[in-house]
């Protein structure tokens, strides 16, 4: 009887030293952090889910706002300097270099230049060499019109005071005209002479310019160096003049022999004379380049049709009910029909379709390449200038739908909804942490807890140990 309640009192012992966590015993650690994560799993599960699937959605609408965007950019940079560009060229290449302004040229246009623009250009009177002292003092640069033996003051432009110290030469009134700011070039010249000072100024009429001296009372000399047209003439080696020249009849000057946006289309770099014989510019015809532009454009679209049927399906579509991917279908369904040469004469091409594009029934698109050649043939130059930069034309009406579709201010495009979207997710991202922040809270205090707990299991094993320790003796006293 005493050996089977021994048996009995030993068993019940271990019992409950095992569950008191004797041995190996509870990971209390491991246990708070399982319980804490238990606690916020659902939550935290749920906020992935929907993280997850706007990031989704997020994707898709950034992959089809980049199509257009992309196919407008590239549309864009084809009309301004690509195989859309209508680039003007010169019959006669010594008169000016030829480059596509910002609009679009088409035609033909005659020019004659008369006389270039020039810079004036003055020297000095000479020196024995460049290291012959020429004075101290203050020389003026005054800037104006010089005409014949006149000198007109710019009366907007102020003069700029040089300062010549003590023991300048040449070399030094050059350093310091240079460094002074004043748009004048200066270098020393030696010739058969000796050495001279060369200024020169900027292109145009209105950059003509005299030069003043206020020399100083213990070295002078510099007054020398000042000019004004009432001078010697022999200084002046060349006068400040505009550019004249004569664009399709049309007399016309400019203060640089670069002239940009002369005519639609056509900027000049003029670099010589022809007076009496006028040269003509002409333009390519981008006529062939306009089918390929129209193959790439109804490929681009279709590629765009089927991403946007993708994301739209209403089983597996990440935009299946997304208003910004309804805007964009609707704007691709009036897409061919939409006028983007509304100025356009009676007959001439004003839209998508004129070009050839054609809407099927399923969204996607064709070319009509009968259609288009056609209108290629009715009116070449028509069809040409719906290529442009312009406010109207192919180039922007993409790129006004780009700009549509991806405003992110308008919350029915795809850019709204990618705001929209962004900033939900930056909300569950805020839930996240908030929620993982408490769980990391709950898990410290289970730590915190536990560890009280295992001290007072500990203690309580001790006393167990004890007891058992008793009941052993008990027993053997029995036995």
């Amino acid at each position: 009887m005493a050996t089977t309640s021994a048996t009995s009192s030993t068993s019940a012992t271990a019992n409950l030293v095992s569950t008191l966590g004797a041995g190996s015993g509870i990971n209390m650690s491991q246990l708070a952090e399982q319980l804490a994560a238990a606690q916020y799993a659902a939550r935290l599960d749920q906020i992935t889910a929907k993280t997850d699937k706007i990031t989704s959605q997020i994707s898709s609408a950034s992959t089809l706002r980049g199509m257009i965007t992309s196919l407008a950019s590239s549309l864009g940079d084809r009309v301004r300097t690509g195989d859309l560009a209508a680039t003007p060229q010169i019959a006669n290449s010594a008169v000016a270099q030829v480059s596509k302004g910002a609009a679009t040229g088409r035609g033909t246009t005659t020019l004659e230049v008369t006389s270039l623009a020039k810079a004036q250009t003055l020297v000095t009177p000479p020196v024995a060499s460049s290291t012959t002292p020429v004075g101290a003092g203050t020389l003026t640069l005054r800037f104006g019109t010089v005409s014949g033996g006149t000198f007109t003051a710019d009366a907007a432009r102020a003069a700029v005071d040089i300062t010549i110290p003590t023991g300048a030469t040449l070399d030094t009134v050059a350093a310091a005209i240079n460094g002074s700011g004043a748009g004048i070039t200066a270098y020393v010249a030696t010739g058969t002479s000796g050495a001279q000072l060369v200024l020169k100024g900027q292109d145009g009429a209105a950059n003509g310019f005299v030069l003043e001296a206020t020399e100083s009372p213990t070295e002078p000399g510099l007054a020398a160096l000042a000019w004004a047209p009432s001078g010697d003439a022999s200084r002046l080696k060349t006068p400040a003049t505009d550019a004249a020249f004569l664009l399709d009849g049309v007399a016309r000057t400019s203060a640089t022999n670069t002239v940009t946006d002369a005519a639609p289309g056509l900027s000049l770099k003029l670099t010589g004379t022809n007076p009496g014989n006028p040269t003509t510019i002409s333009y390519s015809d981008p006529g062939s380049a306009i089918t390929s532009a129209m193959q790439d454009l109804t490929s681009a679209l279709n590629e765009m049709v089927a991403e946007l049927n993708k994301d739209t399906d209403p089983t597996t579509g990440a935009l299946s009910n997304d208003p910004g991917a309804r805007m964009l279908r609707r704007q691709l369904t009036t897409l061919a029909s939409a006028q983007v040469m509304p100025a356009n004469a009676t007959g001439a091409p004003t839209t998508l379709a004129d070009l050839g594009l054609k809407t099927n029934r399923d969204g996607t698109f064709t070319l009509d390449t009968t259609r288009l050649a056609a209108t290629l043939k009715r009116d070449p130059i028509g069809t040409g200038a719906m290529f442009t930069t312009g406010l109207y034309g192919v180039y922007a009406t993409f790129d006004k739908l780009a700009r549509t579709v991806g405003s992110s201010s308008d919350p029915s495009s795809l850019g709204g909804t990618i705001a929209r979207l962004t900033k939900l997710q930056t909300t569950l991202g805020t839930q996240k942490t908030t929620m993982e922040t408490k769980q990391e809270d709950l898990r410290q205090r289970l730590v915190s807890r536990f560890a009280k707990l295992d001290t007072n299991i500990t203690g309580s094993k001790s006393t167990l140990s004890f007891l058992q320790a008793q009941i052993d003796a008990w027993n053997g006293k029995n036995n």
